[in-house]
């Protein structure tokens, strides 16, 4: 059981503290991977995927049968300045509807054989407009950061997290836009699918909310306070939660890879238990997905979010893992391997 975070740099101190890889079983896996009853590298990244996560979970022939999916829901006040499609009350609907399992994300975490759990952040107080001051507190953030540390259950072995929240990709482009540089309008993308004008806006309120708090920003906890919501904060918190525990975690999209490029600016380790599910139809996913040096296993022009592109890519990895763990090697098959 996880002990409580009890501020803003307890929470740091976690990033800096985690755990690291079984190098035993790592090498391990690799020997056996190396034995396996097929050509050398012909199962391509798949090998490399399983040896990543037998390197995590320290089991010399693991199968993957409690995957969790987490989809945390926050309002944003940004949503004021006309930057999404929906207004915010689509928010709190679409919530309901994946307590009562007609999303897209209820059909593909069954699918996966997955848990499904959905958390609302405090839908009726948006975060504050980004424009005009911080997101969020001290106080907001460890709370919505604990939100998240609370949510994986210990006896998962696998974590997907998803986020629901009208209006995030623009809170997710600031951060990308303050963490990693470049323009405004390399980072924003036309979301729900914002017209030519609409995207002009968006970008123009990234560019704002940059402007104002990029020079404060210290670190990637203090860009989640500053530019975040409450659901790209609660994704961070459950993913550490996750290294905590060692289990392993696959990225959603845009906004997922957001809160997850905060953890890396916090503590350049901070990712090394994470795999990228896919790379989404959002126009700059690619581009962070580049920074955080994370190739996704698919490419099929999702942009729902909800952690669906990742529920998705379960497959792929209990894939990988089944050959690893299911094949025989030459020895136990009697085939020669020379």
């Amino acid at each position: 059981m996880l002990s409580p975070l009890f501020s803003l740099d307890h929470f740091r101190a976690q990033l800096a503290q985690a755990p690291g890889v079984d190098e035993r079983a790592e090498t391990a896996a690799a020997e056996r991977n190396s034995q396996l009853t097929k050509p050398p590298g012909s199962l391509g990244r798949l090998e490399d995927l399983a040896i990543w996560y037998v390197s995590w979970r320290g089991t010399e022939r693991p199968v993957i049968r409690a995957p969790q999916v987490i989809v945390f829901a926050g309002n944003h006040g940004i949503v004021q300045q006309g930057v999404s499609a929906f207004p915010s009350e689509v928010t709190a609907q679409m919530v309901a509807n994946f307590k009562h399992g007609g999303a897209a994300i209820n059909q593909l975490a069954k699918l996966a054989g997955a848990r499904l759990d959905v958390h609302s952040l405090d839908l009726e107080t948006p975060t504050k407009d980004f424009t005009k001051d911080a997101a969020m507190d001290s106080a907001e953030l460890l709370s919505a950061l604990q939100t998240g540390w609370k949510s994986v259950d210990p006896s998962a072995d696998l974590l997907v997290v998803g986020e629901m929240g009208i209006g995030n990709t623009t809170p997710a482009a600031a951060l990308a836009c303050a963490l990693f540089g470049g323009d405004a309008g390399d980072w924003t993308g036309r979301g729900t699918g914002v017209d030519d004008t609409g995207l002009a806006n968006k970008t123009r309120v990234v560019a704002e909310g940059v402007a104002l708090h990029g020079p404060a920003i210290t670190d990637g906890v203090e860009a989640l306070r500053r530019l975040g919501g409450r659901e790209i904060a609660a994704m961070a918190g459950a993913m550490t939660a996750a290294r905590m525990m060692k289990i392993p975690v696959i990225l959603d999209g845009f906004i997922c890879c957001a809160a997850a490029a905060c953890l890396m600016r916090t503590h350049p380790a901070a990712l090394d238990h994470v795999v990228a599910g896919h790379q989404s139809a959002e126009s700059a996913h690619a581009a962070l997905l580049t920074h955080l040096g994370k190739p996704p296993f698919l490419s099929l022009d999702l942009r729902l979010g909800e952690g669906s592109g990742a529920a998705l890519a379960i497959q792929v990895l209990r894939a990988a893992v089944a050959c690893h763990s299911g094949m025989a090697t030459f020895e136990e098959a009697g085939v020669s391997g020379s």
